[in-house]
Parts: structure tokens; sequence; C-alpha cells
């Protein structure tokens, strides 16, 4: 069993709750008004510097760890925001679609979705793929279940900073059904070569980073990415993208240790493990499917 991290001491930490599997983004934390978005615990809300936009036409990005804005695609396309309610707000976090037997699953991080000072998950989030200048292609999602682990709804143990999200069908269709969805991980090691894709509170385009993984501890990994500020908490770790099947494995999303980092270019991911494995099985389970 994992030992308990400390409870972060900032004020209104966002926590999810419930346990889950094998399939496959980061934020801060905090409840401000809706209107002024959420203050931050790690990575999750809170605007600052800008990185410099990439022209569309260019050729291909850095794999050096240096932030781009990525062009539309349809693996980019169920990567999104996350807002409180609608998209009237500041978009707080990145959350994307995970492939589930339901077929409307999301991952992002669990103190993304769960209020630990209520103690219970957020029960009114919305998510925006593929969202950028207030265009959203598929419209917004409604969040209905929030899946996190138990240990980290009742003590925020970094090691589980990973939730799972069912949004309700559109236009009688799941999510995965419009965007597709891409693996989980599990197990997959510390030195892997991913894309880290998330929406800064600060813009209204998301960036995105390719570096390699490394170590941190036996439970986190570590990359090097730069301006993966506050609203970048749950953005996936997205690894092995096949072109043809369009899909690729997500080992991590961006949260843990520090609820992501406190550094803009250094970010952080929970390792998903079995603990990780059993929470999916138990987000699956929950959504009768």
């Amino acid at each position: 069993m994992r030992s308990l991290a400390r409870k972060s001491v900032l004020p209104l930490t966002l926590v999810i709750v419930g346990a889950a599997a094998v399939v496959g983004y980061a934020a801060e934390e905090t409840h401000t008004s809706r209107n002024n978005g959420r203050s931050s615990y790690g990575k999750s809300g809170e605007p600052g510097q800008t990185p410099q936009d990439q022209d569309p036409s260019a050729t291909a990005p850095a794999q050096d760890g240096t932030a781009y804005t990525p062009r539309r695609t349809e693996e980019n396309a169920r990567i999104g925001t996350v807002f409180e309610k609608d998209d009237h707000g500041a978009h707080f976090c990145t959350a994307s679609v995970v492939q589930s037997p339901g077929r409307n699953m999301l991952i992002t991080a669990a103190h993304c979705a769960f209020d630990a000072d209520a103690r219970k998950p957020v029960d009114d989030l919305v998510f925006a793929p593929d969202y950028r200048n207030g265009d959203e292609p598929s419209g917004l999602w409604k969040v209905n279940k929030v899946v996190v682990d138990d240990r980290w709804a009742k003590s925020q143990d970094e090691d589980l900073d990973v939730a799972f999200l069912t949004v309700d069908p559109k236009d009688g269709k799941n999510v995965q059904d419009v965007l597709g969805g891409n693996s989980l991980g599990i197990d997959r090691g510390f030195n892997n070569e991913v894309k880290i894709t998330g929406y800064p509170t600060s813009r209204d385009t998301p960036i995105s980073c390719q570096n390699r993984t490394t170590k941190f501890s036996d439970t986190q990994l570590r990359i090097q990415c730069t301006d993966f500020e506050g609203g970048t908490s749950g953005s996936p770790w997205l690894a092995d993208y096949d072109p043809k099947s369009h899909t690729g494995t997500v080992i991590g999303v961006l949260g843990g240790h520090e609820g992501g980092g406190d550094e803009d270019d250094v970010s952080y991911a929970a390792y998903f493990d079995n603990d990780i494995a059993k929470l999916y099985q138990r987000a699956q389970d929950e959504d009768g499917n």
C-alpha cells in the first residue's frame, strides 16, 4: 500500500473519488468564483506567461521539451478544456477521452474534479474537446460522474492524483463514438517518449510538447516541458501514437507531485500502476459496463 502524501496546505484544492484500470492530461486546485476561474493547486487555473505560437505551416515540432501550438488533428481533437457549469468562465484544467466499454469516459487529474474541502466531487463540470478561441467543434459534454481513489479523496495522496469521468451522450452518440479514444498504459516504465497537450488558463488555444520522461521516484514521472502553467493539470502524457489506428497510449496525466509541479517548465505525473488499473476498472463498473 502506498504511504499517504501530506495534505496540501494550499486553499480550496479540488480532488475526486474512485479507483480503476488499464486503458488510458493536468490542473490546479481551489474553488473561487466561476467568472474569475479557480485559484490553483499545482497547475490548475492560474494564468501566467504565454508561450510563443508556432505557425501552423511549420515543420515537425521540436523534440526537446519546447512548447508549441499544435495543429488541429484527430489526435488532438480528443483533448480539451474543463470548465465549471458552462463555457462562460475560465477553463481551469485539461482532460482527454480514454477508451472504455461504455465509450463515454475521460481521464484527468483527481485534483481537477474533486473538492477536497467539501469532500465531494465537483458536480457541474463540462468538457470542451478541441477548444480553440471559443470554437467547440463537437460542443460541450456534461460530466455525470467522477471516480477517484478513496485514499486520494481522504488525504490527497499525490501518487493517486488521477480521476476518471463519464459524460452524458450528445445527440445519441457517446464521446468516443465522435472523437475516438486513447488506451491506458499500465506499468510502462519511467523512460518513455511522450507528447503532452494541455490548455493553460491564460490561453484559448492548446500547447503541446514532446520529450522523454524520467524517474522522479518509484511512484512519480517527471518531464521538462516549457510553459505548462496553470490550467494544464490533467493533460495526457501520450506515447506510441499510431497514425493508422489514430490511437495512442496515455501513460500519465499532469498532476501528482505538487499537483503537477510548481515550475512551469517541469511537470510531474503519478506512475500508472496496479492502483490506477483498479481505479479504471472501478470507473467502468460504476458506469455499468
